[in-house]
């Protein structure tokens, strides 16, 4: 089997394209240390050793689904809704540039109470006032608003397949079919985003062939950005009894992912570092480069409770989080990146 692993890494370190059969022998390889040592190596050769920082605000913990493993679930009536003002997102934003990060995400659950037309006056205004890159990650919308967004300046879009199992992610998500799934993230490839994609590992119902269909998926979509957690059951959902997912597990796929998508940015989920004190430490040794402060103002960050025992929860503001987080990265062996993090295909482009 060892022979088996040596050769698909040479493969793909010669630029040969995988097989599922290949993603599947990776996904079980015997040996972790072997098969993230290749990935660490693949992600220096590609993206050298730069982490970006991507401060998010999660600014509506409101919305209009109800997935069976989130904790925002329309459903779940005992999770205190809140929406942040303008005033405060902008202020927010304002706070981590001032702190020097180059990326901020605004995100949130599906709330139609912001409308296309509101987070494009958004984007602009934080476009205008500040030197950085903007991602949205706000979920299914109308190819309408994506151009609008588009349209004002946002760079990114993350809307997560979470699973590219058709029946699984129908189960787990009521109202929601990977053809739909699929349909937006062309939409949002065709209008210019860089586009981010993603699955839990860990969901009931999911397989080893599963993971390798997810990591083939965002392979045949081109995306920019994988983001890769574990499933972390929460008490107030259908699927509060549930395993959950591993830390080993996720970091498999985290580092298979790299190897297949060598030049693609790979978060440090701020999941994985809730059930496991170094998780993140853990992913930038496995081929992750980007890390995401949760830089929304202390009121609020308790109330986005995707899932429970989210760590960084008490940390007031940017000005402690980002400080905290790069020396993280620096004891890593690794440095903070001090531009935009752009896509490699974006960043060849702004040379040109």
């Amino acid at each position: 089997m060892a022979a088996d692993i040596r050769s698909i890494l040479k493969k793909l370190e010669t630029g040969g394209d995988p097989s599922l059969d290949d993603i599947v022998a990776l996904l079980q390889a015997p040996n972790d240390t072997l098969l993230f040592t290749a990935a660490d190596a693949t992600r220096e050769r590609y993206l050298g050793s730069q982490v970006h920082l991507r401060g998010i605000i999660e600014f509506s913990n409101h919305c209009t689904k109800n997935c069976l493993y989130c904790g925002l679930r329309k459903d779940n009536r005992r999770l205190q809704r809140y929406r942040m003002s303008t005033d405060e997102i902008l202020a927010a934003a304002k706070e981590g540039a001032a702190a020097g990060l180059r990326t901020i995400i605004l995100q949130s659950g599906e709330d139609s109470f912001f409308t296309g037309e509101m987070l494009a006056w958004l984007i602009t205004r934080i476009k205008e006032r500040h030197d950085v890159a903007v991602t949205m990650s706000v979920g299914d919308r109308t190819k309408g608003d994506y151009r609008l967004m588009r349209k004002a300046g946002a760079d990114r879009y993350l809307l997560k397949q979470e699973t590219s199992a058709p029946e699984l992610i129908s189960r787990l998500r009521p109202g929601t079919a990977l053809a739909g799934r699929i349909k937006r993230l062309r939409w949002l490839k065709e209008l210019g985003f860089q586009v981010g994609s993603g699955c839990m590992v860990g969901l009931p119902g999911q397989d080893v062939e599963t993971l390798a269909d997810d990591i083939m998926l965002m392979r045949e979509l081109d995306v920019e950005m994988a983001g890769i957690g574990p499933f972390i059951p929460h008490p107030d959902t259908p699927l509060s009894n549930a395993k959950g997912g591993e830390v080993a597990a996720t970091l498999r796929v985290l580092a298979v992912t790299r190897l297949v998508l060598p030049h693609i940015h790979l978060p440090a989920t701020t999941a994985l570092g809730s059930i496991h004190s170094e998780g993140r430490e853990m992913a930038l040794r496995c081929g992750a480069n980007v890390v995401m402060p949760d830089i929304t103002p202390v009121q609020y960050k308790k109330l986005y409770e995707i899932y429970p025992n989210k760590i960084c929860i008490n940390e007031e503001g940017p000005a402690h989080c980002v400080p905290c987080i790069s020396g993280i990265i620096f004891r890593s062996g690794r440095s903070v990146g001090t531009g935009y993090g752009h896509s490699a295909a974006q960043s060849i482009e702004e040379q040109k």
